[in-house]
């Protein structure tokens, strides 16, 4: 009996175990959301290093521990109060289904002395209507941020300090992170698991979940249509058959050619189905085929621009440095170089397509 007290105790020092790993800690509320509860420790958990090392370590926690309300017919128990938050360097808040209580809007008192807790630096992020927390905290003021679609409405409301975008599926200013609705917790976490650690630790999580590394559009693809109308044809033979082609120019006539259409019908039902237009779709796609080359292989960069499409050195700097803010050389060195993990910030785009992530030093 004296060893299980003595057990319990050091448990509530510190709820983090394992010295050197990335902390974090999911911060979950009454009515919790399941699905984004479990999208965290799934993705997270299954980080790996080249060595089969765990790179991160979870852990939950709430304002008072005990058992919690779900949206499911569960109920869940919380070991942990808000003590984990004072050692975490990322800070997850899911949604609850009391954020669509429309008379919400300011910080409950335990919410408020648990987010005192966070140490500046932090990384804080929200999935679906978690970003009403984050919003109520003060962190969304003045930066662009997203919540779901059925929520913006109340969401400009509540808080009309807040450059809410409820077009994109994620963003990312300075370390604040929002994610539109729960599948797109999963490409948040995507992203912060690639800003981390690069493409190659996110590309490997994302297989084993059975997911795409990196979806394009953004939410108001799901807004305006969610499925496709009866008789219309999808553009997906065509985005495949230009990602085996990548490495010479791609004309939107030869796209339109693979979907038997013209070219105004395909322009038309690709920005429908994908969210961005034909054009901006292959710029993100030779960009990330360029990142896989500077991550994976010993290429001289001259040959990763025409393998990836760019053509020249110059033409690929150019665009590395408009999507993601550093020279080639500064991405290969931070991603195969010492550094265990990077900063990241977001690279906002104006016509909605998906958020790109952009490592500094």
């Amino acid at each position: 009996m004296a060893n299980m007290c003595k057990n319990q105790a050091m448990a509530t020092t510190s709820a983090f175990t394992r010295p050197g790993r990335h902390r974090v800690a999911v911060l979950v509320r009454d009515g919790l959301l399941t699905m984004e509860f479990g999208i965290v420790h799934r993705l997270f958990g299954q980080a790996r290093s080249a060595d089969g090392v765990p790179l991160y370590e979870v852990v939950t926690c709430t304002t008072e521990p005990g058992a919690l309300r779900t949206d499911a017919d569960v109920t869940l128990h919380v070991a942990h109060g808000p003590e984990p938050l004072a050692e975490a360097d990322t800070v997850v808040v899911p949604a609850s289904d009391e954020d669509y209580d429309p008379r919400c809007g300011a910080l409950s008192a335990p919410l408020a002395a648990a987010f005192a807790l966070i140490r500046p630096g932090t990384r804080i992020a929200s999935i679906c209507t978690g970003s009403f927390v984050l919003a109520a905290a003060g962190l969304l003021d003045g930066r662009r941020a997203t919540t779901h679609w059925r929520s913006a409405e109340q969401f400009r409301r509540l808080y009309p300090q807040v450059d809410l975008d409820p077009d994109v599926l994620y963003t990312d200013e300075d370390g604040v992170l929002t994610a539109a609705g729960v599948a797109s917790g999963i490409d948040l976490c995507l992203h912060m698991i690639r800003a981390d650690h690069g493409a190659a630790v996110a590309n490997e999580v994302a297989r084993g979940t059975v997911v795409s590394p990196h979806r394009d559009g953004g939410q108001a693809q799901f807004i305006r249509r969610p499925v496709p109308e009866p008789g219309i044809s999808s553009t997906g033979r065509a985005r495949a058959w230009a990602l085996r082609h990548l490495d010479r120019p791609v004309s939107l006539r030869e796209l339109a050619e693979q979907e038997s259409m013209s070219v105004r019908t395909f322009t038309r039902r690709f920005r429908e189905e994908v969210g961005v237009s034909p054009g901006r779709w292959l710029a993100l796609q030779r960009v990330e085929r360029a990142r896989q080359l500077l991550e994976g292989t010993d290429l001289p960069v001259d040959r990763i621009a025409v393998d990836a499409g760019f053509g020249t050195a110059a033409s690929l700097r150019q665009h590395l440095q408009a999507a993601l803010g550093v020279s080639p050389s500064a991405y290969r060195a931070t991603f195969r170089g010492s550094a265990p993990r990077a900063a990241v910030r977001h690279a906002a785009e104006p016509d909605g397509s998906a958020p790109v992530s952009a490592p500094s030093r």
